[in-house]
C-alpha cells in the first residue's frame, strides 16, 4: 500500500462551465480511520461521474453540503478495504459508497452515505452503473414521481445517459408509448434499437416543441426531466391534463453563469392540472433493495440495454467530469484507477 494519498481539492469554485482548472492535484499522507469506531480504510478502483456533481460545487445549502474549496472533489465510487478491524467489513471487501476524487479514503459505517459491500461477482462498472445510484433515481423517479400508467404516453430527457436511459426503458417495461429526447443521431439510433423506445427526437437538429406536437397529439402524461431550461419549457406545453413531471436534473442550466428565465408556461400546471414535483434520490435508500431486485431481473431477462463510458488514470479525473457537460460521454461515466487485490 502506497504511502501517498494522491487528491484532487476543488482549487476555486467555477463560474460557468467547470474544468480541470478549478482542481488542484496534491498528494497526501493517508488517511487515519478510527478502526476502533469501526471506521474502515478504503482504496479508490473506479469512480463514477454525474451532473449533479456540478451543484455540489456551488456555495448554497442543498441535500449534500457543498464541496469545501481545499477538500477532495466528492464522488460516488467502488473501492476496496485495505484497513480495518470491522467484522462487516474485512480487509479485501469490494464497497460502494461516496468516495472522494483520491488514491485513499475513510468509510464510516455510521456516515451519511456508508460503504456497502458489492454483492459477490458484481464487476465494480456493474456496481456503479445499471445497478448504481443512477439506475435507482430512474426507478424511483419514475414510478413512485412520476406514477405512469399502462397506456401513457411518457418523455424523457437526457435520454440517452445513465438515469434517462434506464427510466425509458422502465416506462417501456411497464406498457407505456415512451418518447427520448437525446442530442445526436447515433445516440437516438440507441434508443429506438438497444433500449426498444417509440421515438427518438435529435434536440442537436431538431425543434423539441415541433416535435412534440408531432409525436404527442393527445399530451405527454408523464415528462421525466433531466434538462431543464428549454427542453422543460417545451415540454410543459405539450402536457395532457393531470400530466405528472418527475424533476430530476437540470444539466442544461448548471454551468450558467447567471440563472436564466424560468418556463414562461408556468400557468399551464394550473389550468391542466399538472403536478411537477423534484425528487432525490437519497429520500428513498431504505427502499434500495426494492430496486435493485427488479432492476436484476430486467437485466437478466434481457429488458435493459445499458452502456458504460470508461476512462481512465488519475491525472484523467477532473476532464472525465467535464466530458458529461461537452456532451461527449456514452452512457454511464466512469473512470478506473486500479484493479482489486
Amino acid at each position: 500500500m502506497s504511502e501517498i494519498n494522491r487528491q484532487w481539492l476543488l482549487k476555486e469554485r467555477p463560474t460557468g462551465m467547470v474544468g480541470p482548472e478549478h482542481f488542484e492535484r496534491v498528494d497526501a499522507p493517508l488517511p487515519e480511520p478510527d478502526l476502533a469506531a469501526g471506521q474502515v480504510l478504503v482504496k479508490t478502483l473506479m469512480l463514477g461521474f454525474d451532473p449533479a456533481m456540478r451543484g455540489w460545487l456551488v456555495d448554497e445549502p442543498s441535500y449534500l453540503p457543498p464541496v469545501a474549496v481545499g477538500e477532495p472533489m466528492r464522488a460516488s465510487g467502488v473501492g476496496q478495504v485495505v484497513a480495518s478491524e470491522n467484522p462487516d467489513l474485512p480487509v479485501g471487501t469490494l464497497v460502494q459508497g461516496l468516495l472522494n476524487w483520491q488514491d485513499y479514503s475513510i468509510g464510516d459505517p455510521n456516515g451519511l452515505i456508508p460503504p456497502t459491500p458489492l454483492p459477490e461477482g458484481t464487476p465494480p462498472e456493474l456496481a456503479l452503473s445499471v445497478f448504481g445510484v443512477t439506475s435507482l433515481t430512474a426507478y424511483f423517479g419514475l414510478l413512485d414521481v412520476g406514477a405512469p400508467q399502462a397506456g401513457d404516453t411518457v418523455l424523457v430527457s437526457g435520454a440517452a445517459g445513465a438515469t434517462g436511459s434506464v427510466a425509458a426503458q422502465i416506462a417501456r417495461i411497464k406498457g407505456c408509448r415512451v418518447i427520448g429526447i437525446a442530442g445526436g443521431q447515433e445516440k437516438c439510433n440507441w434508443l429506438l434499437e438497444a433500449c426498444k423506445l417509440d421515438a427518438a427526437i435529435d434536440y442537436k437538429r431538431e425543434d423539441i416543441a415541433t416535435r412534440l406536437g408531432e409525436l404527442c397529439p393527445d399530451g405527454i402524461n408523464v415528462f421525466f426531466d433531466n434538462v431543464g431550461g428549454d427542453t422543460l419549457e417545451a415540454a410543459i406545453g405539450h402536457m395532457a391534463d393531470f400530466g405528472r413531471i418527475a424533476l430530476c436534473g437540470g444539466i442544461s442550466v448548471y454551468n450558467d453563469e447567471t440563472p436564466r428565465p424560468g418556463p414562461n408556461n408556468l400557468m399551464y400546471l394550473v389550468s391542466r392540472r399538472i403536478r411537477m414535483q423534484g425528487f432525490i434520490v437519497l429520500d428513498y435508500m431504505d427502499r434500495a433493495q426494492e430496486a435493485i431486485d427488479d432492476l436484476t431481473a430486467w437485466v437478466l431477462n434481457g429488458e435493459i440495454a445499458w452502456r458504460e463510458d470508461i476512462q481512465e488514470g488519475f491525472d484523467n479525473i477532473p476532464a472525465t467530469l467535464q466530458r458529461l457537460f461537452d456532451g461527449r460521454n456514452v452512457g454511464k461515466q466512469l473512470l478506473k484507477l486500479a484493479e482489486p487485490g
